[in-house]
C-alpha cells in the first residue's frame, strides 16, 4: 500500500500541485497551461520527464477528459449524472475503473470490478486543494495521480465555474 499527499501550490498561474510521498519527497509535479480552451494538465516524474498528459475534452453534456501518455491514449474519464454523490467511470488499457465519492465529494473509493482498490481524500480546511491518495498495487500510482488531479479539475473547479 502506497500514501501520497496532493498538495496544490496557491500562489502561481495556472493550477500546479506537488505529490509526496510520506518521507515528504516529492515523487511528481503537475502544471497545467494557461491560455487554454479546457484543461491541459501535465503529469512529471521527480526527472522533469513527463508521465502522462491530461485533456479535458469540450462541448460534452457532462465532463469528460482523457489521459494520454505520449500520443497513445491511456484512459477516459468520465462523471456520471447522479443526484447527491459524485461517480466517475474510467475506461483504460490497465483496466475499468470507478471513482465514488460521499455526499460533499470530499472522499472518493476507487473501485475495479467491485473490489476497493484506492482511496482519494480532500483535505477539509487546508490553504489550497490537498488531498491524501491510499493506492493498493505501487504499479498504478502513476495512473492514480493523474486520476486524483483530473478528479480534482472535474469535480471541483467545475462547481467554481
Amino acid at each position: 500500500m502506497v500514501k501520497l499527499y496532493i498538495k496544490q501550490k496557491v500562489f502561481s498561474i495556472g493550477d500546479k500541485y506537488n505529490i509526496f510521498n510520506e518521507e515528504g519527497q516529492t515523487v511528481f509535479t503537475v502544471q497545467s497551461e494557461i491560455f487554454t480552451f479546457g484543461a491541459k494538465i501535465h503529469l512529471y516524474d521527480a526527472t522533469g520527464s513527463e508521465v502522462y498528459y491530461i485533456e479535458q475534452k469540450l462541448f460534452r453534456f457532462l465532463p469528460e477528459y482523457h489521459i494520454y501518455s505520449g500520443n497513445t491514449l491511456c484512459a477516459i474519464i468520465k462523471k456520471e449524472f447522479t443526484f447527491f454523490t459524485p461517480r466517475l467511470t474510467i475506461t483504460s488499457q490497465f483496466g475499468d475503473y470507478t471513482f465514488e465519492g460521499n455526499l460533499f465529494g470530499m472522499d472518493f473509493t476507487i473501485l475495479c470490478n467491485g473490489m476497493v482498490i484506492g482511496e482519494l481524500h480532500k483535505a477539509w480546511l487546508s490553504w489550497g486543494d490537498s488531498y491524501e491518495l491510499i493506492v493498493n498495487n505501487d504499479d498504478d500510482v502513476p495512473l492514480f495521480c493523474a486520476l486524483a488531479i483530473a478528479i480534482d479539475n472535474c469535480i471541483h473547479n467545475e462547481n467554481r465555474r
